[in-house]
């Protein structure tokens, strides 16, 4: 059976925790659940984090949007649910799409594209086409991007208007 933490036992695993990683408010609560902390002791906490600059939720949005187009090829859509799912504010959420850039995030998609492109196995475009589309929607890319690197990567656009 776990002991409950107090409240400084539980300020400096929070500090620690935010430490090793970029971390949001939200995240911490969590954490601050786990340790079964006070819920009147977590304001403070949480207030002297992000006083002493161990949660700030621009910051951690910058952070994950790069992350994830980067490395797991997500869009700007599951992006943002993923962040509002953490309850990021919708001006973070903002500031850290902002951060991405647009060539990289096309090539990104492209390649996605491709990859995903030599797996299939269709009997028309039109198949191949709609397999694709939904593939790359699924990954959160908008509709008017994915057409765009349709066209780009030599699909047939007959089906696409």
């Amino acid at each position: 059976m776990k002991k409950e933490c107090s409240v400084e036992e539980a300020r400096i695993k929070s500090e620690a925790y935010c430490s090793a990683a970029e971390r949001c408010k939200s995240e911490v609560e969590y954490k601050l659940a786990l340790w079964e902390v006070s819920p009147d002791a977590w304001e403070g906490i949480l207030e002297h984090l992000i006083q002493e600059g161990f949660i700030d939720e621009t910051r951690y949005a910058i952070s994950f949007v790069r992350d994830k187009y980067r490395f797991n090829q997500w869009g700007r859509i599951k992006i943002t649910q993923a962040l509002r799912m953490k309850h990021i504010s919708d001006v973070d959420i903002r500031e850290g799409l902002s951060a991405i850039d647009e060539e990289e995030y096309r090539t990104i998609l492209i390649q996605l594209l491709v990859k995903k492109r030599r797996t299939l196995k269709c009997s028309s475009d039109y198949e191949l086409n709609g397999k694709l589309i939904r593939f790359a929607a699924s990954h959160g890319y908008e509709m008017n991007d994915i057409l765009l690197s349709l066209k780009q990567i030599g699909c047939n656009d007959e089906y696409m208007d």
